[in-house]
């Protein structure tokens, strides 16, 4: 059979481009992904070696942290004023961080109450050996208040906010 022939009778490849990616001997988390457009940059940082845990990626608290200070960028403009973190209503791994990746933090409200504020952060690498490449490597949704200056919840001076949508 010629190299043509066995081409056309060849099944397709039906896994996700992960999948087929990990299993061609290519790194896993090579595949690029699209940065989102419905989302505002909020952050962008890069871990160091003091940010490491034993097995050298970096500390999944350092990275929590990132994301609270990330996702409070939006609220801060719907509370005018202090708030607090209330809730981390999710928040998901989904590929390690290494010493010298770029890391890219988008949020967007994904809610807003009375008094409070959900936000979607998601967090992508951009690989230090892989510059324009992207992967996704964390996401979570938290709550933030508004508080007074005793820290009681407040009613938030804008609810829609429409003004804030223009960034």
């Amino acid at each position: 059979m010629s190299s043509n022939s066995s081409a056309l009778h060849a099944k397709p490849d039906l896994r996700s481009g992960a999948e087929a990616t990990a299993s061609s001997g290519a790194r896993a988390d090579s595949a690029n992904v699209q940065l989102p457009i419905d989302k505002e940059l909020v952050l962008k940082v890069t871990p160091m070696p003091a940010d490491c845990n034993a097995n050298g990626d970096i500390f999944g608290g350092w990275v929590m942290a990132q994301v609270d200070i990330a996702g409070s960028i939006v609220p801060a403009r719907y509370t005018q004023g202090r708030m607090a973190t209330v809730a981390v209503n999710q928040f998901i791994f989904k590929q390690p961080v290494r010493v010298g990746d770029l890391l890219s933090f988008f949020s967007g409200v994904e809610r807003v109450g009375r008094t409070s504020i959900t936000v979607k952060v998601e967090v992508f690498a951009e690989r230090i050996r892989a510059q324009r490449v992207y992967v996704k490597v964390t996401e979570a949704s938290l709550t933030y208040v508004a508080i007074d200056e005793n820290g009681q919840p407040r009613t938030l001076p804008n609810p829609e906010g429409s003004h804030l949508m223009a960034y």
